[in-house]
C-alpha cells in the first residue's frame, strides 16, 4: 500500500494559503464576538475580573489536558493557579509537581504574552510538561527536540490498542530547521490579524510535532499566548481549549484532513474561528456564574461565617460536583461530621443553604441564590 504524502513534505511548504474572502468574514464576527465580551468584563471591577479570569484559566489548564486524555484534579490546578497569581483565596489545596508545571506553563504562555518565543521557552514549557521525565510509564526526551530514536513521530488518538493515525511528522533531522522557520515566523511583526495568526501557529506546530509527547497542550499554550497579545491582556475571559474538548472528534479529523494534499488550510482556519465563536459564546455564562457568586457575597458581606462555612459556599458557588451532603463536607473540611451538621444548621437558619428534596439519609443542601 502507497504511503501517504503529507503537506510538510511539498516543496512549497510552509506557505500556506487561504481563501482571504471567507476568512475575512469570519474573522469579522469572532471580532466582534470577543470584543462584546471582552468590554462586559472591563465594566466590572478589579476582583470580578480576577475571579473569571482564574475560572477561564483553570478551565484551559483542565480541558486542555483532557483533550489528550489526562485528568487533573481541578481543585489543585485552581488552587495552584491562585497561588501562582497572587490572588487572595480561601480554601486552596496543596498541588502536585504535575500540576505546578502545566500551570507554570500557561501562566508564563499568557502573563508574559509579549516576550518573544523561543527554543530555550518551549523546552522549558516542556520540561514543566513532563517534570519527572516520564509520560505516562514511558521515558520521554524532556526541554528538547525529538530524536525520533523509536521510529517516525505518528499523531495518534483514541486508547491504547484501539489508536488511530493522523498523520506522520517531519522527520527529526529537520527540527531544528523547520523550528527555525516558525520561531522567526511567530516573533515577526507581519502584519496578520493575531485571531488568525494563533490558528495558524496551532495548526504549523502541531504540524511539525517537535516534542515526543506534549505537541498539543503546547500548541493550545501558543494560541492562548496569541489570543492574549489580541486581547492585549493577561487576563482570560474566554477558554479555547474547554471548547476544543467539546468538539474534540472535529478538531482532530480538521487537522488530520489538513495535512494531506495541498497548502490551502481554509478549512482548518475555517473551524479554528468558529470553535474560538462558539468559545467566546460559552463564556456568557461562565460570566453569568462570576456574576452570580459577587452578588451572593455583597448580600452577605456582613454575615457572621467560619471558615470552613466561606470555602464550602464558595465550593459551591464554583460548581461544586454531585450533591452536598454532611459527609462531603467533613471530608473537604477536615472535620467531623457533627461539626460539618453544625455548620450547616446554622446556615439554614441564616437562610443560606436549604435542604434539597430528597430527604431521608441522602439528605443533600444547596445555597439560596435569591
Amino acid at each position: 500500500m502507497r504511503r501517504k504524502r503529507y503537506i510538510h513534505e511539498l516543496a512549497q511548504w510552509p506557505d500556506f494559503t487561504w481563501d482571504q474572502t471567507l476568512v475575512n468574514e469570519l474573522l469579522t464576527q469572532t471580532r466582534y464576538r470577543q470584543g462584546k465580551v471582552l468590554g462586559r468584563m472591563e465594566s466590572l471591577g478589579f476582583n470580578l475580573q480576577s475571579d473569571a479570569s482564574l475560572q477561564t484559566l483553570t478551565h484551559e489548564i483542565v480541558k486542555s489536558s483532557e483533550i489528550e486524555g489526562e485528568l487533573l484534579p481541578q481543585e489543585q490546578v485552581h488552587s495552584s493557579l491562585a497561588r501562582k497569581l497572587g490572588l487572595d483565596v480561601q480554601g486552596l489545596v496543596a498541588s502536585n509537581r504535575n500540576v505546578d508545571g502545566i500551570v507554570e506553563l500557561m501562566f508564563d504562555a499568557t502573563q508574559n504574552f509579549n516576550q518573544p518565543l523561543t527554543a530555550e521557552r518551549l523546552f522549558r514549557w516542556h520540561r514543566n510538561l513532563f517534570p519527572d521525565g516520564f509520560s505516562g510509564a514511558y521515558k520521554i526526551i524532556t526541554g528538547n527536540w525529538r530524536t525520533d530514536e523509536t521510529g517516525a513521530m505518528q499523531v495518534v488518538s483514541g486508547a491504547m490498542g484501539k489508536e488511530r493515525i493522523h498523520f506522520e511528522a517531519p522527520s527529526a533531522n529537520r527540527l531544528a530547521s523547520e523550528m527555525e522557520k516558525f520561531l522567526l515566523w511567530f516573533n515577526s511583526d507581519i502584519t496578520i490579524d493575531l485571531l488568525l495568526k494563533s490558528a495558524i501557529a496551532h495548526f504549523w506546530f502541531i504540524t511539525i510535532h517537535p516534542f515526543d509527547d506534549g505537541n498539543g497542550r503546547i500548541a493550545r499554550a501558543l494560541s492562548d499566548m496569541l489570543l492574549a497579545r489580541s486581547d492585549n491582556s493577561s487576563k482570560r475571559f474566554y477558554s479555547l481549549s474547554a471548547q476544543i474538548r467539546k468538539e474534540r472528534s472535529e478538531y482532530y479529523n480538521h487537522l488530520e484532513k489538513s495535512q494531506s494534499g495541498n497548502l490551502d488550510i481554509t478549512e482548518w482556519i475555517v473551524w479554528y474561528l468558529t470553535c474560538l465563536s462558539h468559545a467566546l459564546e460559552s463564556t456568557t455564562q461562565d460570566l453569568n456564574s462570576v456574576l452570580v457568586k459577587a452578588k451572593f457575597w455583597e448580600k452577605h458581606k456582613t454575615t457572621s461565617l467560619n471558615a470552613r462555612q466561606k470555602v464550602m459556599l464558595n465550593k459551591l458557588l464554583d460548581g461544586f460536583e454531585g450533591k452536598l451532603n454532611t459527609t462531603k463536607w467533613a471530608k473537604v473540611t477536615k472535620t467531623s461530621q457533627d461539626t460539618a451538621l453544625r455548620d450547616i444548621q446554622a446556615l439554614i437558619e441564616l437562610r443560606i443553604l436549604q435542604k434539597e428534596n430528597s430527604g431521608g439519609r441522602s439528605t443533600s443542601y444547596k445555597v439560596i441564590l435569591q
